[in-house]
């Protein structure tokens, strides 16, 4: 027992490294993240007492439970079997494809990186950019949204500033999960995502064992009541208009529904518009077919030109630069009285029976949507031109078009009153921001489009022209229309019509 053991000192060394590494893990680490754990639950209970419809239990479920809920689901087994019995690749390299799904599409959501980083990065940029406004169609009904129901946000898609001002808008009153394309699949902006409650979508997947991950995860979130906000466009507006809805988002949610059983889904309708768009040059080039996509060096010149022109202004002149960034909320559509109004039931009806329940929904939906767009300075400018692109107005002049054209407005319906009129002072703002981007021209004390960005001109009066009703012989309107646009898509995108049942 006294006898002396010599040891090499790098087997002491790896000894005394295992001994701290049980000692830590053991010991230290466990009672490190209870301490955290602990912490981070209090915060959240902190959280949901201010928060109208609190957050889930399943946005706190531990996200491997998740991913092993999707992977082993009934539903995405059957689908295994018969992806199996028709191509011959064995089972477990589809289940495994299955988990590579799952991991990518389910979030880690954490409601302390949500408030704590996500909240204080969308009010900050937001507020740095824009002036914000917000408004809401109907406040009562808004209000009396039943708290256990499942709440989704359904937008129009004009830029990607649209994430974080709604984000900031509605995080007093809920915690949203967004569906993102895979742009955002790079580090570290997935992780930050993933920690948002955020999943990635593969919007041009036709891998039907995909398409089935995806629904499933989308039905379970829907049905433990997860809030969602998603675009039914399915991507941002190349020309300033609508788009036609897509109807993959809409099918996944509702083909399982049971108004009898399940909670029910409230759509939140939300207008969104934007005097400068930070992303329409680039919006605008997807639509020219002769146009060169930009790389990657010309759109991190654009953000450096930016930060060199805003960081160190003012907020006035910020805002002379950029604008109002507006959010209107609009009237709630409850799945539940859609359903009882039309006498149907999702999950009895054929496919060709549902999609045309389906197509009509999103049609609702699409015209709430466009009643509440903002009505702002610079679309309301734009189209004036648009109407007018040959004559030059004075100032004074392009005033009172404007104000002609919103009582045309109001007189047609449009959400907006008499006293949200923008004042003087502020229309000459915008024809300065205008002018100050070269799509006006001032001269001798009269202005006119500059005619290398007429489609620019058009880009933002595309916003409004929902409301606009053509000038007579006018063969310059663009895409204005009158009442609701294009009906619902059906193509080969993920965010169409999903294959399957």
């Amino acid at each position: 027992m006294t006898s002396v053991v010599e040891i090499p000192v790098w087997f002491l060394l790896m000894l005394l490294a295992a001994s701290i590494y049980a000692v830590l893990t053991s010991i230290f680490l466990p009672s490190v993240r209870w301490f955290f754990r602990r912490r981070l639950n209090r915060a959240i209970e902190r959280i949901n007492n201010g928060l109208r419809i609190q957050i889930r239990p399943f946005q706190r479920t531990k996200r491997q439970v998740l991913i092993d809920r999707l992977s082993y689901d009934s539903q995405v087994i059957a689908e295994i079997e018969k992806h199996a019995t028709e191509s011959g690749v064995p089972r477990d390299v589809l289940q495994k494809k299955v988990r590579v799904y799952a991991r990518e599409i389910v979030p880690s959501f954490n409601a302390y990186v949500y408030y704590r980083l996500g909240y204080w990065l969308a009010r900050q940029i937001s507020r740095f950019i824009y002036r914000v406004k917000v408004s809401a169609a109907d406040i009562p009904k808004l209000s009396r949204i039943d708290p256990q129901s499942t709440v989704v946000f359904v937008m129009n898609h004009r830029s990607n500033m649209d994430y974080l001002l709604v984000t900031y808008l509605a995080a007093n009153q809920v915690t949203l999960s967004y569906a993102v394309g895979e742009w955002a699949r790079v580090l570290p902006l997935n992780l930050l995502v993933k920690g948002l409650g955020g999943y990635f979508v593969r919007r041009a997947s036709n891998d039907p064992l995909y398409r089935k991950v995806l629904e499933r995860y989308i039905h379970m979130s829907t049905r433990e009541g997860v809030c969602q906000a998603v675009y039914l466009e399915g991507g941002l507006s190349r020309d300033g208009s609508f788009g036609r809805p897509k109807l993959g988002f809409l099918d996944y949610t509702l083909r399982g529904f049971d108004a009898d059983a399940d909670r029910d889904i409230v759509f939140i309708p939300i207008g969104i518009n934007y005097d400068h768009v930070l992303e329409d040059m680039n919006m605008l080039a997807w639509t020219d077919p002769h146009s060169k996509r930009k790389g990657l060096w010309f759109h991190l010149k654009n953000v450096l030109r930016f930060l060199r022109f805003n960081l160190f202004a003012g907020s006035d002149e910020r805002f002379r630069r950029n604008g109002y960034a507006s959010v209107n909320f609009g009237i709630p559509v409850s799945t539940k009285e859609f359903i009882a109004a039309n006498g149907i039931q999702f999950k009895s009806l054929s496919k060709e029976q549902r999609f045309q329940q389906v197509t009509l929904l999103a049609d609702e939906l699409m015209d709430a949507i466009r009643y509440v767009i903002p009505i702002l300075p610079v679309p309301l400018i734009a189209a004036v031109f648009v109407r007018n692109p040959q004559g030059g107005l004075r100032s004074v002049d392009l005033i009172v078009e404007v104000d002609r054209l919103i009582d045309e407005l109001i007189q047609g319906g449009a959400a907006m009153r008499e006293e949200e009129k923008p004042r003087n002072s502020t229309l000459l703002q915008s024809v300065q921001l205008l002018q100050r981007r070269g799509i006006l021209i001032e001269e001798k004390d009269r202005y006119f489009p500059n005619p290398e960005h007429g489609a620019l001109l058009k880009y933002y009066a595309n916003s409004i022209a929902h409301w606009l009703r053509p000038s007579e012989g006018d063969s310059h309107g663009g895409s204005a229309v009158v009442g609701p646009a294009n009906r619902a898509a059906s193509d080969g995108d993920l965010s169409a019509e999903p294959q399957g049942a």
